[in-house]
Protein backbone atom coordinates (compact mmCIF):
# COMPACT_ATOMS: atom_id res chain seq x y z
CA UNK A 1 0.00 0.00 0.00
CA UNK A 2 1.46 3.29 -1.12
CA UNK A 3 0.91 6.77 0.31
CA UNK A 4 -1.60 8.91 -1.54
CA UNK A 5 -0.07 11.80 -3.45
CA UNK A 6 -0.63 15.43 -2.25
CA UNK A 7 -3.86 16.70 -3.69
CA UNK A 8 -3.40 20.44 -2.86
CA UNK A 9 -0.46 22.64 -3.66
CA UNK A 10 -0.07 26.35 -2.91
CA UNK A 11 -0.88 28.12 -6.15
CA UNK A 12 1.52 30.86 -7.16
CA UNK A 13 -0.18 34.20 -7.97
CA UNK A 14 -0.33 35.01 -11.64
CA UNK A 15 1.40 38.03 -13.11
CA UNK A 16 -1.92 39.88 -13.49
CA UNK A 17 -2.79 39.23 -9.83
CA UNK A 18 0.59 40.56 -8.71
CA UNK A 19 0.14 43.70 -10.81
CA UNK A 20 -3.37 44.24 -9.38
CA UNK A 21 -2.15 43.73 -5.81
CA UNK A 22 0.70 46.22 -6.32
CA UNK A 23 -1.73 48.72 -7.85
CA UNK A 24 -3.98 48.43 -4.79
CA UNK A 25 -1.02 49.05 -2.49
CA UNK A 26 0.03 52.12 -4.49
CA UNK A 27 -3.47 53.61 -4.46
CA UNK A 28 -3.88 52.83 -0.76
CA UNK A 29 -0.63 54.65 0.07
CA UNK A 30 -1.47 57.66 -2.14
CA UNK A 31 -4.92 58.09 -0.58
CA UNK A 32 -3.53 57.71 2.95
CA UNK A 33 -0.77 60.28 2.38
CA UNK A 34 -2.97 62.85 0.63
CA UNK A 35 -4.52 65.66 2.61
CA UNK A 36 -7.60 65.76 0.40
CA UNK A 37 -9.65 63.28 -1.68
CA UNK A 38 -7.72 61.83 -4.63
CA UNK A 39 -9.53 61.38 -7.94
CA UNK A 40 -9.29 58.23 -10.02
CA UNK A 41 -7.34 59.93 -12.82
CA UNK A 42 -4.53 60.88 -10.42
CA UNK A 43 -4.40 57.34 -9.10
CA UNK A 44 -4.44 55.82 -12.59
CA UNK A 45 -1.37 57.86 -13.56
CA UNK A 46 0.71 56.12 -10.85
CA UNK A 47 -0.34 52.48 -11.28
CA UNK A 48 0.68 50.01 -14.02
CA UNK A 49 -1.16 50.26 -17.31
CA UNK A 50 -4.20 48.10 -17.88
CA UNK A 51 -5.38 48.23 -14.25
CA UNK A 52 -9.11 48.63 -13.64
CA UNK A 53 -8.74 51.53 -11.19
CA UNK A 54 -12.42 51.80 -10.28
CA UNK A 55 -12.68 48.06 -9.76
CA UNK A 56 -9.59 47.95 -7.53
CA UNK A 57 -10.87 50.94 -5.54
CA UNK A 58 -14.16 49.12 -5.00
CA UNK A 59 -12.21 46.09 -3.78
CA UNK A 60 -10.24 48.30 -1.38
CA UNK A 61 -13.46 49.89 -0.10
CA UNK A 62 -14.91 46.44 0.54
CA UNK A 63 -11.72 45.43 2.39
CA UNK A 64 -12.06 48.42 4.77
CA UNK A 65 -15.84 48.14 5.11
CA UNK A 66 -15.74 46.43 8.53
CA UNK A 67 -12.63 48.15 9.89
CA UNK A 68 -12.09 51.26 12.00
CA UNK A 69 -11.50 53.40 8.92
CA UNK A 70 -13.47 53.39 5.69
CA UNK A 71 -12.46 54.21 2.14
CA UNK A 72 -15.16 56.50 0.81
CA UNK A 73 -15.75 58.58 -2.29
CA UNK A 74 -16.49 62.25 -1.61
CA UNK A 75 -16.30 65.27 -3.85
CA UNK A 76 -15.27 63.21 -6.88
CA UNK A 77 -12.27 61.66 -5.08
CA UNK A 78 -11.37 58.90 -2.65
CA UNK A 79 -10.32 59.40 0.98
CA UNK A 80 -10.13 57.60 4.30
CA UNK A 81 -12.64 58.50 7.02
CA UNK A 82 -13.11 57.09 10.50
CA UNK A 83 -16.04 54.73 10.83
CA UNK A 84 -19.18 56.66 11.68
CA UNK A 85 -20.24 54.30 14.46
CA UNK A 86 -16.95 54.98 16.31
CA UNK A 87 -17.33 58.76 16.44
CA UNK A 88 -18.39 58.77 20.11
CA UNK A 89 -15.27 56.83 21.09
CA UNK A 90 -12.96 59.26 19.29
CA UNK A 91 -14.40 62.53 20.64
CA UNK A 92 -11.86 64.48 22.70
CA UNK A 93 -13.13 66.99 25.25
CA UNK A 94 -10.78 69.82 26.11
CA UNK A 95 -11.29 72.70 28.52
CA UNK A 96 -10.14 75.97 26.97
CA UNK A 97 -9.50 78.77 29.43
CA UNK A 98 -9.82 82.30 28.06
CA UNK A 99 -9.33 85.62 29.78
CA UNK A 100 -12.12 88.11 29.41
CA UNK A 101 -11.24 91.40 27.78
CA UNK A 102 -11.70 94.61 29.72
CA UNK A 103 -14.72 95.44 27.58
CA UNK A 104 -16.38 92.12 28.44
CA UNK A 105 -15.69 92.62 32.14
CA UNK A 106 -17.16 96.11 32.10
CA UNK A 107 -20.22 94.87 30.20
CA UNK A 108 -20.71 92.02 32.68
CA UNK A 109 -20.46 94.43 35.61
CA UNK A 110 -23.03 96.80 34.09
CA UNK A 111 -25.47 93.96 33.46
CA UNK A 112 -24.96 92.66 37.01
CA UNK A 113 -25.65 96.02 38.66
CA UNK A 114 -28.32 97.39 36.30
CA UNK A 115 -30.23 94.28 35.18
CA UNK A 116 -32.46 93.95 33.30
CA UNK A 117 -30.59 96.19 30.89
CA UNK A 118 -30.59 96.58 27.11
CA UNK A 119 -27.57 96.75 24.82
CA UNK A 120 -28.19 100.45 24.19
CA UNK A 121 -28.25 101.12 27.93
CA UNK A 122 -24.95 99.27 28.37
CA UNK A 123 -23.41 101.40 25.63
CA UNK A 124 -24.77 104.58 27.21
CA UNK A 125 -23.28 103.71 30.61
CA UNK A 126 -19.89 102.70 29.18
CA UNK A 127 -19.79 105.60 26.75
CA UNK A 128 -18.65 103.40 23.88
CA UNK A 129 -20.30 101.04 21.43
CA UNK A 130 -20.19 97.34 22.20
CA UNK A 131 -17.76 95.59 19.93
CA UNK A 132 -18.38 92.47 17.93
CA UNK A 133 -18.91 89.40 20.07
CA UNK A 134 -18.81 90.99 23.54
CA UNK A 135 -22.26 89.77 24.50
CA UNK A 136 -21.65 86.51 22.63
CA UNK A 137 -18.64 85.71 24.85
CA UNK A 138 -20.64 86.29 28.04
CA UNK A 139 -23.58 84.33 26.63
CA UNK A 140 -21.30 81.42 25.66
CA UNK A 141 -19.82 81.41 29.17
CA UNK A 142 -23.35 81.06 30.54
CA UNK A 143 -23.07 84.19 32.70
CA UNK A 144 -25.80 86.25 31.01
CA UNK A 145 -29.10 85.41 29.36
CA UNK A 146 -31.86 87.34 27.56
CA UNK A 147 -34.97 88.09 29.59
CA UNK A 148 -37.83 89.38 27.51
CA UNK A 149 -38.05 92.65 25.61
CA UNK A 150 -38.39 96.23 26.82
CA UNK A 151 -41.75 97.78 26.02
CA UNK A 152 -40.22 100.67 24.15
CA UNK A 153 -39.93 101.45 20.43
CA UNK A 154 -37.99 98.69 18.75
CA UNK A 155 -38.66 96.32 21.69
CA UNK A 156 -34.96 95.75 22.51
CA UNK A 157 -33.86 92.58 24.28
CA UNK A 158 -32.99 92.94 27.96
CA UNK A 159 -30.10 91.04 29.57
CA UNK A 160 -29.69 89.60 33.07
CA UNK A 161 -27.11 87.48 34.88
CA UNK A 162 -27.65 83.75 35.38
CA UNK A 163 -27.30 81.33 38.33
CA UNK A 164 -24.01 80.22 36.75
CA UNK A 165 -22.70 83.77 37.19
CA UNK A 166 -23.52 83.76 40.90
CA UNK A 167 -22.10 80.26 41.31
CA UNK A 168 -18.83 81.18 39.58
CA UNK A 169 -18.33 84.33 41.68
CA UNK A 170 -19.55 82.75 44.93
CA UNK A 171 -22.67 84.87 45.33
CA UNK A 172 -25.73 83.62 47.15
CA UNK A 173 -27.89 86.36 45.68
CA UNK A 174 -27.49 89.63 43.79
CA UNK A 175 -27.67 91.43 47.13
CA UNK A 176 -24.19 90.04 47.83
CA UNK A 177 -22.66 92.12 45.04
CA UNK A 178 -20.08 94.52 46.54
CA UNK A 179 -21.16 98.11 47.04
CA UNK A 180 -19.33 101.30 46.07
CA UNK A 181 -17.45 101.52 49.38
CA UNK A 182 -16.24 97.93 49.05
CA UNK A 183 -15.16 98.48 45.45
CA UNK A 184 -13.21 101.59 46.41
CA UNK A 185 -11.56 99.77 49.32
CA UNK A 186 -10.50 97.00 46.95
CA UNK A 187 -8.99 99.55 44.56
CA UNK A 188 -11.47 98.78 41.80
CA UNK A 189 -12.91 102.31 41.80
CA UNK A 190 -11.13 105.65 42.02
CA UNK A 191 -12.07 107.54 45.15
CA UNK A 192 -13.13 111.16 44.56
CA UNK A 193 -10.39 113.71 45.30
CA UNK A 194 -11.76 116.30 47.76
CA UNK A 195 -9.05 118.78 46.76
CA UNK A 196 -10.20 118.65 43.18
CA UNK A 197 -13.80 119.39 44.02
CA UNK A 198 -14.95 122.91 43.21
CA UNK A 199 -12.11 123.56 40.79
CA UNK A 200 -12.96 124.49 37.26
CA UNK A 201 -11.68 122.14 34.60
CA UNK A 202 -9.58 123.53 31.81
CA UNK A 203 -11.42 123.78 28.51
CA UNK A 204 -10.61 120.79 26.35
CA UNK A 205 -11.17 120.05 22.71
CA UNK A 206 -14.44 118.26 22.07
CA UNK A 207 -13.84 114.55 21.81
CA UNK A 208 -15.32 112.18 19.29
CA UNK A 209 -17.68 110.84 21.97
CA UNK A 210 -19.16 114.33 22.49
CA UNK A 211 -19.45 115.01 18.80
CA UNK A 212 -21.14 111.81 17.69
CA UNK A 213 -22.35 109.93 20.73
CA UNK A 214 -20.49 106.75 21.65
CA UNK A 215 -17.04 106.04 20.32
CA UNK A 216 -16.17 102.65 18.86
CA UNK A 217 -14.98 100.14 21.41
CA UNK A 218 -11.56 99.07 20.15
CA UNK A 219 -10.96 97.00 23.25
CA UNK A 220 -13.49 94.42 22.09
CA UNK A 221 -11.54 93.60 18.96
CA UNK A 222 -8.23 92.95 20.73
CA UNK A 223 -7.26 90.57 23.49
CA UNK A 224 -6.18 92.29 26.69
CA UNK A 225 -4.09 90.86 29.49
CA UNK A 226 -6.61 91.84 32.14
CA UNK A 227 -6.57 89.79 35.34
CA UNK A 228 -10.05 88.56 34.51
CA UNK A 229 -11.88 85.43 35.51
CA UNK A 230 -11.36 82.62 33.03
CA UNK A 231 -14.12 81.22 30.87
CA UNK A 232 -14.26 77.45 30.47
CA UNK A 233 -15.60 75.97 27.25
CA UNK A 234 -15.70 72.45 25.83
CA UNK A 235 -14.36 71.68 22.35
CA UNK A 236 -15.15 68.43 20.52
CA UNK A 237 -12.93 68.17 17.41
CA UNK A 238 -13.67 65.96 14.44
CA UNK A 239 -12.49 62.41 14.93
CA UNK A 240 -9.70 60.79 12.91
CA UNK A 241 -8.37 61.89 9.53
CA UNK A 242 -11.01 64.07 8.01
CA UNK A 243 -13.63 63.28 10.66
CA UNK A 244 -16.34 60.67 10.53
CA UNK A 245 -17.94 59.83 7.23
Amino acid sequence: MTDSPELSLSAEPTEDEERAARARRIMEAMIFAAGRPVDAATLAAQVPEGIDVEGELAALAAFYDHRGIHLVKVGGGWTFRTAQDLADHLAVHRVVRRRLSRAALETLAIIAYHQPVTRAEVEEIRGVHLGRGTLDILLEAGWIAPKGRRRTPGRPVTWVTTPSFMEHFGLESLDDLPGIDELEAAGLLDSPDPAAEGQDEAPAQMSSEEEGGCAPDDADDAEEDDPAEAVSTTVVPLSGRGGSS
